[in-house]
C-alpha cells in the first residue's frame, strides 16, 4: 500500500502545481484536464479544469484535482491509499466508512479497477484507488 496526499482545488489546481513545481523543485508527471478525459461528456462545464494532476516531490507522490463544488465540498486535501488488490480496497472502504460518510462508494472507474471517496468518523477525507483498468 502507498499513502499519497491528494489536494483539492476550486479551479486553481494547474496554477498551484506549477507553483509547487517551481518553488519546491517537484516534477509534474501528469496534468489531465476534464475536457481530455472520459469525464468530458458527463462534466462538460469542467472544461479546462484539472481532473487529475500528479507530481513527484521529495521522493513522494502528490496528486491534485479541481473538485466540482456541487459534488464535494472542497476540503483542501485527502489521504489517498493506492492498493493493488480489490479485496484490500474493499476492506479499507468498509473500515473507513464505519461511522463516516461515503461520498463515492467503491466502484469501477475509467482509471481504476476500484475507487472510493470517504470521510471517516473523525473527519479525515480518504480516497481509495485500486489498480488500473485495461
Amino acid at each position: 500500500m502507498q499513502l499519497v496526499v491528494n489536494l483539492s482545488f476550486n479551479g486553481q489546481c494547474q496554477a498551484a502545481f506549477k507553483l509547487y513545481e517551481q518553488a519546491l523543485g517537484g516534477t509534474i508527471t501528469m496534468m489531465l484536464r476534464y475536457s481530455d478525459s472520459p469525464m468530458a461528456q458527463t462534466a462538460p462545464e469542467a472544461g479546462d479544469k484539472i481532473f487529475h494532476a500528479t507530481m513527484q516531490l521529495c521522493g513522494h507522490t502528490l496528486t491534485g484535482t479541481d473538485v466540482p463544488s456541487d459534488r464535494y465540498p472542497p476540503q483542501g486535501f485527502a489521504l489517498q491509499l493506492n492498493v493493488d488488490d480489490p479485496g484490500e480496497a474493499e476492506r479499507l472502504a468498509i473500515s473507513l466508512a464505519e461511522g463516516g460518510t461515503v461520498h463515492m462508494p467503491l466502484q469501477t472507474t475509467f482509471w481504476a479497477e476500484r475507487y472510493a471517496v470517504i470521510t471517516d468518523r473523525f473527519g479525515t477525507p480518504w480516497k481509495i484507488n485500486c489498480g488500473k483498468r485495461g
